[in-house]
């Protein structure tokens, strides 16, 4: 009977042990599907509201871990989840850009100025980045040269074109000495935050400038981008076929990319104003005006000039040589190659006169970019058929500049040499050549002046990124 009555006493108990034990667990389960549903919110509207990545710290800080894993999700990774087994789950995903990923719910997650970029690698002072060689990258281009059509000229984009080769697009340039910090459109603007850059220059420098704007934006479509060109004067005056040049301001950053046409970088003064047939004093001492109107406002500048410095660019643009205020007409300053030698070393050393007024200003001579005409020149029969990428050679191997002149009128100033003469002399299959917008390839004069964008230009701002 006692047997029966313990039994009995000792079956209750474990049955209350069994239902406190389901308790217990039913809690904790229903505690940890509370907390998931809560870290899901929170991360959700974490990403869909870019603000509020101020309140929180990273995610890796939190401690997120990817699903069968015990490692930390880490940011931006493109690869594939691997489980515990170590075996893949998804497909590898290949990286083709280094651009960052974009949010593309609201405007200004483009161009977030991200506290990882806190240690982002800036460039070496020291380092020559005209001295190296061209190396395969896939993750080139920057931007689809079909893509871009808010800020690439159609006649440069030769994805539009007939031609069917785009291996040049696939190369980047490595620095022999140094390593050169990667280009993302975040480092960008966060260097350039609150800043300005300007180029001023020739079409090769309006070529660079369409370079960098397709770069900072991806080559998509960005309508928060503000058209400040009245703030510098830059309209298109009556009857012309375009402005004198462009000015975009990323309000995000308050960042403003500028272009200003001036093939020779001298001031020009008509010389009877009321004559639309007028010829123009060509100041080879003086800088254009537009320079010493605005460049107080400038961070970075960019100059370049050279392949108008010829009789038929004189001839045709009605410009008289005036040095000292008064015309050229003997002596040195004649000969064409002296008088851009002197305009060099005038404009340079009074850009230099002008940092010791504001040191923050950084300035830089971009080296003459190599025509690659064979068999004639432009207007005589010239080409430039090869499509074979480094036909030439992949390495430049000399210390020195081949500009010679730029070279040396930037020498003991604070201007610094951009220097993509030789680098950019190997990449003779990355010109516009005979393609067109038309719908056959045109038999007449071939461009191998200008380069296809994306393309040769792009690795010119990778190197001035890297010294900004």
């Amino acid at each position: 009977m006692n047997c029966n009555k313990n039994k009995n006493r000792l079956y209750h108990i474990l049955e209350g042990m069994k239902g406190a034990s389901l308790q217990r667990v039913s809690s904790k389960l229903s505690a940890a599907i509370v907390a998931l549903i809560c870290a899901t919110i929170v991360i959700w509207a974490w990403e869909k509201t870019p603000d509020m990545s101020s309140l929180f710290p990273p995610l890796e800080q939190i401690g997120i871990l990817y699903p069968g894993t015990s490692r930390l999700a880490p940011a931006g990774e493109n690869s594939s989840v691997v489980n515990s087994t170590g075996s893949s789950s998804s497909k590898e995903i290949k990286h083709v850009s280094s651009l960052p990923s974009i949010d593309s719910s609201t405007a200004c997650s483009k161009y977030v100025i991200s506290d990882e970029l806190k240690e982002t690698p800036f460039g070496d002072e020291d380092c020559n980045y005209a001295k190296g060689k061209w190396v395969a990258d896939t993750r080139r281009p920057f931007y689809s040269g079909s893509a871009c059509k808010q800020w690439l000229s159609p006649m440069w984009a030769c994805r539009l074109m007939q031609r069917t080769d785009f291996f040049y697009e696939d190369y980047r340039w490595q620095p022999q000495s140094c390593e050169m910090p990667e280009f993302s459109r975040n480092s960008f603007f966060k260097k350039m935050q609150n800043k300005t850059i300007a180029f001023v220059g020739d079409s090769l420098g309006r070529q660079q400038f369409q370079s960098l704007m397709c770069m900072v934006s991806g080559g998509e479509m960005s309508p928060e981008v503000e058209d400040v060109g009245k703030d510098y004067g830059l309209v298109k005056a009556p009857g012309a076929l375009r402005p004198d040049g462009w000015a975009y301001r990323f309000p995000c950053t308050n960042t403003t990319i500028l272009y200003y046409w001036s093939s020779s970088l001298c001031e020009l003064e008509p010389l009877n104003k009321s004559d639309p047939a007028t010829h123009y004093a060509m100041h080879l001492d003086r800088p254009v005006t537009f320079l010493k109107q605005h460049l107080p406002r400038f961070d970075v500048l960019v100059l370049n000039t050279g392949h108008h410095w010829n009789r038929d660019k004189f001839r045709g643009n009605r410009w008289e040589m005036y040095a000292g205020g008064v015309p050229v007409i003997d002596g040195k300053l004649v000969d064409l190659v002296n008088a851009k030698n002197f305009t060099l070393y005038s404009i340079v050393r009074w850009v230099d006169s002008q940092i010791m007024q504001h040191p923050k200003l950084k300035a830089f001579l971009r080296t003459m970019s190599p025509r690659h005409f064979v068999n004639g020149d432009w207007n005589t029969g010239g080409s430039c058929d090869n499509t074979v990428p480094l036909s030439n050679g992949s390495e430049v191997l000399q210390d020195g500049s081949s500009d010679h002149v730029a070279e040396a009128a930037t020498k003991g100033t604070r201007v610094k040499l951009l220097d993509i003469t030789a680098l950019s002399k190997l990449r003779d299959e990355g010109h516009i050549s005979k393609y067109t917008l038309r719908k056959k390839a045109s038999q007449g004069i071939h461009d191998c002046l200008h380069w296809c964008l994306p393309g040769i230009p792009d690795s010119w701002n990778e190197i001035l990124h890297a010294q900004i």
